[in-house]
């Protein structure tokens, strides 16, 4: 089973790439599949490719599951 995980872009970078972060931990992703991606959009994340953009309630809503379910601790998105 694959999972992907919503994460809040806090830097774009050069070329098709951005840096995430989710629970405090930052990351470098590929933006190679999604068009139009701004800092502060939620994207989903699966093996360092943004995968879509998605709404921040959305985020939210995914992120409490997670928790909700043990897979990550209790996370809520940043405005």
């Amino acid at each position: 089973m694959c999972l992907a995980i919503p994460a809040r872009v806090v830097e774009l970078l050069e070329g098709d790439s951005a840096r995430v972060e989710l629970g405090g931990v930052i990351k470098a992703i590929s933006l190679a599949l999604v068009d139009n991606v701004a800092v502060g959009d939620y994207v989903i994340v699966h093996v360092g490719y943004a995968l879509s953009r998605l709404d921040h309630d959305e985020a939210a809503a995914t992120l409490a599951l997670f928790a909700e379910a043990g897979m990550t601790p209790a996370l809520s998105p940043s405005t």
